[in-house]
C-alpha cells in the first residue's frame, strides 16, 4: 500500500500509523484483520486482541488548562520507562526499547511530556507522540497516569496538549488502543475529539 492509498482512509487501511505499516512484516504465526473482514471460524485456533484505531484532524486542538497542583517537568529516558512500567500491570518496557523512539526518524523531543505534583516533585503522568512529516501523520504512542492520581484530568490534560503541540506538524493524528482494557482508553481519546469506529484484531497461533 502507497501513502496516497493509506491517506484516503487510515484507520480503516492499516492497524498502524504508516511509517510502521511500512516496515512491518508479521511472523508466521501472526494475522492482522479489519473487524469488517474477520472471520471467526477461519480464526478459531487463534487468541484474539481487539485493536481500536481513532483519527483526530486537528479542528479545535486548543491548549488546555493544567489542573492545581501540577506542573510540567523535563525528564528523561529512563523516567519515562519507569512510569510507563508503574502504570501498566500487563505491559513492561526497558530503557532500549523507548530510546530507540528517540533514534527514530519520525521522533520529536517537544512531543515528550511529563508531569510531576508539585509537592513531592514526583512524576504523575506521561504521554509521547511522533509525527511523521512525510506522511503528515501524528501517531500518539503512549498515555498513562499514576494509577493514583487518575480521574483528576491529567490524561485529558496531557492527549489534549499533545493534539496542540502537533498542530502544523501533522494534518491528522491516530491513536491505537486494546478495546477491551481495564483503563478503557478509547473514552478519554473520545472526550478529546477523536472519532471513528475502525476495530482491527491481532491474532496469534500458538505452537507454530
Amino acid at each position: 500500500m502507497n501513502r496516497e492509498e493509506y491517506l484516503k482512509n487510515p484507520c480503516r487501511a492499516s492497524s498502524l500509523p504508516f511509517h510502521k505499516m511500512k516496515n512491518m512484516k508479521l511472523p508466521e504465526n501472526m494475522a492482522v484483520v479489519h473487524h469488517e473482514d474477520f472471520d471467526e471460524e477461519k480464526y478459531r485456533d487463534y487468541s484474539d486482541e481487539r485493536y481500536f484505531r481513532l483519527i483526530h484532524y486537528l479542528n479545535n486542538a486548543e491548549m488546555p488548562k493544567l489542573p492545581d497542583g501540577f506542573s510540567e517537568c523535563s525528564a528523561q529516558v529512563g523516567e519515562f520507562t519507569g512510569h510507563i512500567n508503574k502504570c501498566y500491570h500487563d505491559i513492561r518496557v526497558n530503557e532500549s526499547q523507548m530510546k530507540k523512539y528517540t533514534e527514530s526518524d519520525v521522533y520529536d523531543g517537544e512531543l515528550w511530556l511529563a508531569v510531576k505534583e508539585k509537592n513531592t516533585g514526583e512524576i504523575i503522568a506521561t504521554g509521547i507522540a511522533e509525527v511523521d512529516r512525510d506522511a503528515g501523520e501524528g501517531a500518539i504512542e503512549w498515555v498513562q497516569v499514576s494509577r493514583e492520581y487518575r480521574r483528576k484530568g491529567l490524561g485529558e490534560y496531557i492527549v489534549k496538549h499533545l493534539l496542540y503541540l502537533m498542530k502544523g506538524k501533522a494534518d491528522f493524528v491516530t491513536v491505537s488502543g486494546k478495546c477491551d482494557s481495564l483503563y478503557q482508553p478509547e473514552k478519554l481519546y473520545r472526550k478529546c475529539g477523536f472519532k471513528g469506529n475502525d476495530v482491527w484484531h491481532i491474532l496469534r497461533k500458538d505452537g507454530m
